[in-house]
């Protein structure tokens, strides 16, 4: 029978650390063409908007889908067998979470410097704090600033996130102050404007720009990518049809999408990394159903060796 996984299975057997594993083993399968991912789908009805996100690894296959309405967002990963049956249903709010900080988490340790310790995040939604914590956990960060748009909200989400992480998270009193001198930038918000200057980058930082997948959307400015030294995408089909970031660059003269890179192939030495400490690299994150597939093998994995989840009422 197929198992029904809930947030709290998967909050038990999924930690970032699993995450960056999974992801870096499966990045190196896509860069070795033994895995296949799928451009994000999108379908409307009335007000909601149906997202699917398909791809398959390791022999399985499945899918993120998720929906977009008046009641917000819900999130699902369905995982099938080689076979073609049924393996979980699984409830995938945390797993997203978890799996876009840790694409973060991957780049900032293939592409950042080896010394980064000052980071710098704009947002404070629910997958900022994930932004954090990834990251931290693949370079020495000795210092967090944080700039959000409501104060009140920054100030809980500070509070919030260093207590979950255990350190100290700083508000800043600005993007500027956030970005200036940071080693790494990561921006995770809903904006459809840039919201921080190119020109504020420091050399040698890191870019995690994670918020926006719109084509209509610019996150970071043009500025921006026309200093990175390296454009890394997940995947170069979905970053054309979804990237406001890179398209407006493209539009500007500033980017060629010959000049893009997968990080797959970054993260499998196919493709060069970081050259010298004063370049300025960029990861554009989007999110891809190859993430996703990964990381709901391995939940499905371990809740089947734990004996979690509750067998759905029909064969598989």
């Amino acid at each position: 029978m197929p198992l029904y996984l809930t947030e709290a299975d998967v909050a038990a057997t999924f930690s970032m650390s699993d995450a960056l594993r999974v992801l870096e083993a499966a990045a190196c399968k896509i860069s070795a063409g033994e895995a296949m991912n799928a451009p994000r789908q999108r379908v409307s009805a009335g007000g909601a908007i149906l997202q699917v996100l398909p791809a398959a690894l390791d022999g399985r296959t499945g899918h993120k889908s998720y929906t977009v309405g008046s009641r917000g967002p819900r999130f699902w990963v369905t995982l099938y067998a080689p076979d073609g049956s049924m393996l979980a249903l699984i409830e995938a709010n945390t797993l997203g979470q978890i799996r876009t900080g840790a694409a973060s988490g991957l780049a900032t340790r293939y592409l950042a410097r080896a010394g980064a310790r000052t980071l710098g995040t704009i947002g404070t939604g629910f997958q900022a704090s994930t932004q954090i914590e990834a990251i931290c956990l693949v370079r020495p960060i000795e210092r967090v600033q944080v700039w959000g748009r409501d104060p009140a909200r920054l100030q809980a989400f500070c509070r919030a996130a260093g207590d979950r992480l255990g350190r100290p998270i700083e508000a800043a009193n600005g993007a500027r102050e956030a970005v200036d001198g940071a080693d790494v930038i990561a921006t995770m918000t809903s904006s459809a404007q840039p919201v921080f200057a190119g020109e504020w980058l420091a050399a040698g930082a890191h870019v995690n720009a994670a918020g926006s997948n719109r084509a209509t959307a610019s996150e970071i400015d043009v500025e921006t990518i026309r200093r990175a030294a390296i454009v890394a995408v997940e995947d170069v089909a979905q970053a054309k049809v979804e990237s406001g970031d890179l398209l407006a660059a493209e539009a500007a003269g500033a980017f060629r999408w010959d000049n893009a890179v997968r990080l797959a192939d970054v993260v499998a030495g196919r493709s060069s990394g970081r050259a010298d400490s004063a370049q300025i690299t960029l990861f554009e994150s989007l999110g891809v159903g190859i993430w996703d597939v990964a990381a709901a093998s391995h939940v499905y994995d371990a809740c089947r060796e734990q004996g979690r989840g509750t067998e759905l009422p029909f064969p598989s």
